[in-house]
This record gives C-alpha cells, sequence and structure tokens, in this order.
C-alpha cells in the first residue's frame, strides 16, 4: 500500500488541491452562493455562471426538467447579472485562496475578448470561453461550431489577456477539428463537454415542456457522450483537458480522469445535492488511489490510452 496520496493538480499553471471543480451554470452569480459553495464543499475551484456584458433575464419557467436517473433537459438562457459582478465574484475567491474561473459569452468575436480582458483586470484565475450553449442563438453556440471563427475568438483573447484561456466546447462532430483549432489559436484548457441538444414533449398538451422547447441534455446521459470526447481529444492532442457532464461520484469522476482529463467540473450533481457531496468525492478519490496502490492523481490521467 501507498502512504499518503497526492491529489493536487497542475493544469493551465493553476495548482488545484484537488481536482473537483464546480462547473459553470450552478449557484455560481451571486457572491453569497459562491461564498457558500467554497465553505461546505471546499472545490478546488469554482466557475462562475457565465457572464454578459449586459444583464440577461433567461427564458420563463419551466427552465428544466428531471428525466430521471440523475439526468435533466434545462434552457435558462444564460441568465446572469452581466459582467459588471465579476470583481464581487472573484473577491470571494480571494477571501478562501479558492480559483474563481469566469466563464463568458460574447456575440461576437470582439466582445469575447472585451468581456475576458474585464474578468482579468478583475484578478479571475483564468477565463471559460462559452463557445456552447446549446439553447441561446447568438451567443457563442453558432460561434464555437465553426473551426475558424472559434480560431479567432480564441487568438483575440489570448492574445488580450494574462491569465489562462480555457475553452468550453460542445459534443459536436467536428470536436476534433475545433479542438485543435482552439489550441492552435492559443487556448490552455479545453473544458469537455457542455450539454446536448435535447427536447421533452408533454404527450396530453401536444406542447415542448421547455419555455425554450430545445434545452440542452446533461447529467447521467451525458457521461458517456462526455467520456468518449474526452477521450478522442486526448488522445490527438494529449492537451490539458477539464472534463464535464454527469460527475455524480468517485467513479465518474475517475473514468473522466483516466480518459485524459486532469480535473473534473461537478455541475448536474448539485441540483439535488449539499455542496459537500465535493468533500465526499473527493475523500473516495483518495481511497481509490490507495486501493488501487497509486499515490499521485496525475498518474492517472490518460492512463486508458495505455492499458
Amino acid at each position: 500500500m501507498v502512504g499518503e496520496v497526492i491529489v493536487e493538480v497542475l493544469i493551465s499553471g493553476l495548482r488545484l488541491k484537488h481536482p473537483v471543480m464546480v462547473g459553470s451554470g450552478v449557484l455560481g452569480d451571486r457572491p453569497e452562493l459562491i461564498n457558500r459553495l467554497i465553505r461546505e464543499g471546499e472545490p478546488a475551484a469554482v466557475v462562475t455562471k457565465t457572464l454578459t456584458k449586459d444583464v440577461r433575464e433567461g427564458y420563463l419557467p419551466p427552465i428544466i426538467v428531471e428525466l430521471g436517473c440523475n439526468s435533466y433537459l434545462n434552457a435558462v438562457g444564460l441568465a446572469n447579472p452581466g459582467i459588471k459582478v465579476v470583481k464581487e465574484l472573484v473577491s470571494i475567491g480571494v477571501k478562501y485562496d479558492t480559483p474563481i474561473v469566469v466563464s463568458v459569452a460574447g456575440s461576437s468575436v470582439e466582445e469575447f475578448a472585451e468581456l475576458a480582458v474585464i474578468a482579468d483586470e478583475a484578478k479571475a484565475s483564468a477565463v471559460e470561453l462559452n463557445l456552447s450553449c446549446p439553447h441561446v442563438k447568438g451567443l457563442g453556440a453558432e460561434l464555437g461550431r465553426d473551426p475558424q471563427t472559434t480560431y479567432e475568438v480564441v487568438k483575440n483573447v489570448s492574445s488580450a489577456i494574462k491569465i489562462p484561456t480555457w475553452v468550453k466546447l460542445g459534443p459536436w462532430d467536428n470536436v476534433i477539428d475545433v479542438s485543435g483549432k482552439s489550441l492552435e489559436a492559443g487556448a490552455n484548457v479545453l473544458v469537455l463537454v457542455n450539454t446536448l441538444r435535447g427536447m421533452k414533449i408533454d404527450i396530453y398538451s401536444g406542447r415542448p415542456v421547455l419555455t425554450a422547447r430545445i434545452g440542452g441534455l446533461s447529467g447521467h446521459a451525458l457521461h458517456p457522450i462526455a467520456i468518449r470526447v474526452v477521450y478522442e481529444v486526448f488522445k490527438e492532442f494529449k492537451c490539458d483537458i477539464v472534463g464535464v457532464g454527469g460527475v455524480f461520484n468517485y467513479e465518474t469522476a475517475i473514468e473522466f480522469i483516466l480518459a485524459g482529463a486532469k480535473a473534473v467540473q461537478l455541475v448536474s450533481a448539485l441540483i439535488n445535492n449539499p455542496p459537500s457531496i465535493i468533500k465526499e468525492i473527493v475523500s473516495l478519490i483518495k481511497s481509490y488511489m490507495s486501493e488501487i496502490n497509486v499515490r499521485r492523481v496525475d498518474e492517472l490521467v490518460g492512463l486508458s490510452h495505455k492499458v
């Protein structure tokens, strides 16, 4: 048996105390919510809800549908208080010495860069470019599907800021091409993957359940797709990856790491679980490492490619 295991990870120059982060979309738009996440869950980092240049009200309810088996459809519409709150959000991370990654979405190449600069000036630990929201037109989703436009967005951002540039992509058929262009343009980390477009229809009214009709599929149903994308992208580029999609326990987190992710993000798991689930997952990752006689978590990154 090994001695004390080491779960610290280094990703895009950021030293994280363990590989489990809070992903964008959950409790990340108000200082008091980030404060609670950090105090109760002790995440390695917190990604804010995606911030836009101006306030967005988002869609009217219903905006989320539980599908069973820890799977969900949601269409929030990128509701957020706008980039003006970024200093307040980052200050909570400074208070607790926890990295805050600021997620942004712009309507143009230039607007992405503008928002990233504001996050950099606010002392964010990194900027995550949301280039893959599946249910909002004109804010990243269409831009991120095109490899060349993605290159232009990432190039503009990475050349304008000093902090790391993370790029969140969707599970598209051309994700390898888009990933390659993102890295070529200066992306430090790929965040894989965003939700997948889906729909649920009420069989009695005949109407889509979500107000926006189409939403993003997340949770357990997305997990095997996300694992496949991480595996294929890591195989191709051996780059820094953060895995997201259906992380509910240590097994699903370890699966991402074996596929090639250095860290993971929890999102759907926080809908029906308290923030303390993060500490529970980290503890069980340590137990798993002791059980299989692995001392450092980075020894597991991409291990499935060597077996």
